[in-house]
């Protein structure tokens, strides 16, 4: 495997993600944000992806990348899972920021484990997400205590995203070889390794779930 390809489809998909996590937070935050004050809370969550997007774009740039090369093979990807998971509402826009961009999240972090260390520093730094964490969770939790029939609405809708996450993740894999690679090689030849992998991946998405309420 070429792994300088993989890194470099590593940060762009992630660049890319982080741009189009700033655009929909800000779409969100004009569309569904019920208050002024949720407004410019969200429209600062999205304020951050787009400087987690610089430090990504940087260090393509750093490795003698194209920040565009490196990103358009992921455009039709993103922007489908995008299209296909628009929220209807505040709520659901708040479990798509958490949940399915969380999972999502997860598996750069696990394909950036056994790379070199200043990559791997970077995508945990970017991928991080204490704070639209306690924006959503807070915020879902007090509007399903309100409406606890809401709470099965919202879980239907988290399992949505997880699939067309799922969905997007596999067409990536097939269009770039080298990204799926970071991942196969990680977990190569170790079964133990694999469940793990899986683990940690289930895991860290019902930690979302549960802190939602949901």
């Amino acid at each position: 495997m070429n792994e300088s390809l993989g890194v470099a489809d590593l940060l762009g998909v992630l660049a890319y993600a982080e741009l189009s996590a700033f655009l929909q937070l800000t779409e969100d935050a004009g569309q569904f944000a019920p208050t002024l004050s949720d407004r410019a809370a969200l429209s600062e969550l999205a304020v951050s992806e787009f400087g987690h997007f610089q430090l990504v774009r940087d260090k393509l740039i750093e490795l003698g990348a194209d920040p565009d090369q490196a990103m358009a093979p992921f455009v039709e990807a993103l922007d489908g899972w995008h299209t296909q998971t628009r929220p209807s509402g505040w709520l659901e826009a708040l479990v798509k920021a958490y949940v399915g961009t969380g999972i999502a999240l997860d598996f750069y972090r696990e394909a950036a484990r056994h790379l070199d260390p200043s990559i791997a520093r970077l995508v945990d730094e970017v991928v991080a997400d204490q704070e639209r964490s306690e924006f959503a969770v807070e915020r879902v939790r007090a509007a399903v205590a309100a409406d606890p029939p809401a709470a099965g609405k919202l879980a239907l809708w988290a399992r949505r995203l997880v699939g067309e996450a799922l969905s997007q993740g596999q067409r990536v894999a097939a269009a770039r070889p080298e990204l799926a690679q970071l991942l196969v090689e990680a977990v190569a030849d170790d079964q133990a390794e694999i469940s793990r992998l899986f683990a940690r991946l289930t895991e860290q998405h019902g930690k979302r779930m549960a802190a939602l309420g949901i």
